[in-house]
């Protein structure tokens, strides 16, 4: 066991216990995730990091149930999954974006998307450790510009800005990253929209 898992093994116990330190260890490792998730079906930022902090509280709530570190992840993915279906459901959401046949074919598409997601939280690590892997395989200056965008959540104009490119170099590069990653991560692709953030 590496330093690191014993590490966070000590502080889900201590999570368990009802230390807030180890709690807000958590929460710094899984809110910006539960929101990314949660903002691509219900296409509301605002909304989607409240529906996040319901899912911390839930879990803190909770927390004498969660019976593994990785069932807090799990825990969190499962009850914004809930949340996200209920709101489509109740289209609280996307009709100030969309027309009324637009929207409800999407919705529809949302829900049975989100209904067939399991969320297996060893399958989830695993994933999250091949996107590393694919990712730092990619050219060095279209892997920096992937990480800008969508780990740093930069605009294209910013990206271009900072390395003295183009915006149209900017475009191409992510152009060829989501292709080569697309065809190497292409049994895993839902999975991996939930798990890259999105923009």
């Amino acid at each position: 066991m590496n330093n690191n898992n014993s590490f966070e093994l000590n502080l889900f116990e201590s999570f368990k216990e009802g230390d807030e330190t180890a709690f807000t260890y958590f929460y710094d490792k899984y809110f910006r995730r539960i929101t990314a998730f949660s903002v691509q079906f219900i296409y509301d930022k605002d909304e989607a990091e409240n529906l996040a902090q319901e899912a911390f509280v839930h879990l803190w709530q909770n927390k004498e149930s969660v019976e593994s570190i990785n069932g807090i992840q799990s825990f969190l993915y499962t009850y914004a999954k809930s949340k996200c279906l209920n709101m489509i459901r109740h289209n609280k959401v996307k009709d100030k974006f969309k027309s009324d046949v637009l929207n409800q074919k999407e919705r529809e598409l949302d829900i049975e998307i989100l209904n067939s997601v399991q969320f297996d939280t060893l399958e989830l690590t695993e994933l999250e450790r091949l996107i590393q892997e694919s990712i730092s395989e990619l050219p060095p200056k279209t892997r920096e510009v992937f990480i800008k965008k969508r780990f740093e959540n930069k605009k294209n104009a910013e990206i271009a800005e900072e390395m003295q490119v183009t915006l149209k170099a900017v475009e191409a590069h992510m152009t060829k990253a989501l292709k080569i990653l697309k065809t190497k991560l292409s049994d895993y692709l839902f999975l991996i929209f939930i798990l890259i953030c999105n923009n």
